[in-house]
């Protein structure tokens, strides 16, 4: 393994349960009738609930059942409660993918190839050097497409995402995010999409070359290298090879277009999902090795891009130019749902599963919140007079995001402007569940126009 060097960096105990029925008591006068246990007071309020979260509720009992119906409402009642922060990100291009480092940090990916930290509440931005290959790219190579895809593993020790060319794979410790190794050797020949950790160790990355790389990383093999420093005092990281580079199957009718846009894994069936460009679904039993399983064609097969899993409710969710198609693909069920988005075509751009609720990023600039229980999306509500409870109107709830910052100094400024006030694609959203916070993030639908957007909703 050789060193490389990046350039300089700008830095700036469980609950106890309710007591039981304790064993009959004897004494002179024979067997006494147990004692009832005396039941604790439980405030059954949102607020107390929320409350309890924030210290931790040390010391007070369990009631599962309870709980689990509370957090279903707070997951519910959330949405409405959100408001909307901005966060200037100067000017960068459209933000691709996004992930919560701890409780004020979130790490961004961009379309202009930036890689960057931003603090939610003091608003400072610390970007970070990419890795670059061993090899210059070819002279022909085509411009990069930036950083789609931003991943922590499980126990956030290790992030994962693209190097300066997008056909690499990066791997930077946490939380001190220093370069661990880039996976630039024998990997991908197109730019790479999608990742999913499947350990702390392994990683899943998906390219446009229709592959799925699997990428085993042992930090314990770098660090004698990563002790090295340059002349510059800069830490050196190595360079790696996937420990197998699976094909994804091609469509008969397109086999040109078998590019893999979206990849998401279930830790509790041991499989991993992928989305590809040609209208497919493909799923994958992950042990040692990827053996494929099936392949679907989905109903809504244009623009593709997004794929999340649930593994409580066992639940694929694919997002599509107008609709969300959910996948049930336990054995004995196997079936496809949809549901139509209906944002004028603009398309489903991210998505996210908590509990029974899915969270749709549009490209026509909003969220919006579907019960997969009630099988229907949150709906607003109004309060006819002071002594009456809300009422559904009907009509889905919705948050309408900021407008960001856009380049007035393009040319196709001037057809786009015709065109009224321009939303904001919602690339990317990650919730911070413990502090109730959601981070979004995207940029200009039109792929010629340059702008950005970041907000915090709190």
């Amino acid at each position: 393994m050789a060193p490389q060097q990046p350039g300089n960096r700008k830095r700036e105990a469980p609950a106890p349960q309710e007591a039981a029925a304790g064993s009959a008591a004897v004494d002179a006068d024979g067997p006494q009738p147990p004692k009832k246990p005396r039941r604790m007071v439980v405030r059954r309020s949102l607020v107390n609930y929320l409350k309890g979260r924030e210290v931790g509720a040390r010391g007070r009992a369990g009631f599962p059942g309870f709980d689990s119906e509370l957090r279903g409402f707070a997951v519910r009642k959330l949405p409405e409660l959100l408001r909307e922060r901005e966060l200037p990100l100067g000017t960068v291009d459209k933000v691709f993918a996004s992930q919560w480092l701890n409780a004020k940090q979130v790490v961004c990916g961009t379309k202009c190839n930036t890689l960057f930290v931003v603090d939610v509440q003091s608003g400072q931005i610390t970007r970070i050097p990419l890795m670059r290959d061993r090899r210059p790219p070819p002279a022909r190579a085509q411009p990069g497409c930036g950083i789609h895809a931003v991943q922590l593993n499980p126990s956030k020790t290790l992030l994962a995402t693209g190097g300066e060319n997008p056909n690499s794979l990066a791997i930077y410790r946490l939380p001190t995010l220093d370069p661990l190794c880039l996976g630039d050797r024998h990997g991908h020949k197109d730019w790479i999409f999608a990742l999913a950790w499947m350990s702390d160790t392994v990683v899943v990355s998906g390219s446009r070359d229709g592959t799925l790389g699997v990428w085993k990383i042992d930090p314990d093999i770098f660090r004698s290298s990563i002790a090295w420093h340059s002349d510059a005092g800069l830490p050196v990281y190595g360079h790696i090879r996937p420990a197998e580079v699976e094909d994804v199957p091609r469509a008969g009718t397109n086999p040109g277009n078998c590019k893999v846009r979206a990849v998401a894994f279930s830790a509790k069936r041991q499989e991993l999902g992928a989305v590809t460009m040609d209208g497919y679904f493909h799923l994958w039993k992950a042990r040692n090795t990827l053996s494929r399983l099936l392949s679907i064609r989905l109903p809504y097969c244009r623009e593709n891009v997004c794929l999340t899993y649930c593994d409580e409710l066992s639940l694929y969710a694919v997002g599509s130019q107008s609709h969300v198609s959910f996948l049930d693909l336990r054995q004995g069920h196997q079936s496809v749902r949809h549901l139509c988005s209906r944002e004028g075509g603009t398309g489903v751009r991210s998505l996210s599963f908590y509990e029974h609720i899915i969270t749709v990023g549009t490209g026509h600039g909003s969220l919006l919140f579907y019960d997969i229980r009630a099988q229907k999306f949150l709906e607003e509500k109004i309060t006819v007079s002071p002594y009456s409870s809300p009422r559904p109107t009907g009509r889905r709830f919705r948050l309408i995001c900021g407008r960001g910052w856009l380049s007035q100094d393009d040319l196709r400024m001037n057809y786009f402007g015709a065109f009224g006030e321009l939303p904001n694609a919602l690339y990317t959203h990650c919730y911070n569940w413990p502090e109730m916070k959601l981070f979004v993030a995207g940029g200009p639908l039109p792929s010629g126009l340059r702008g950005n957007y970041a907000g915090l909703w709190s």
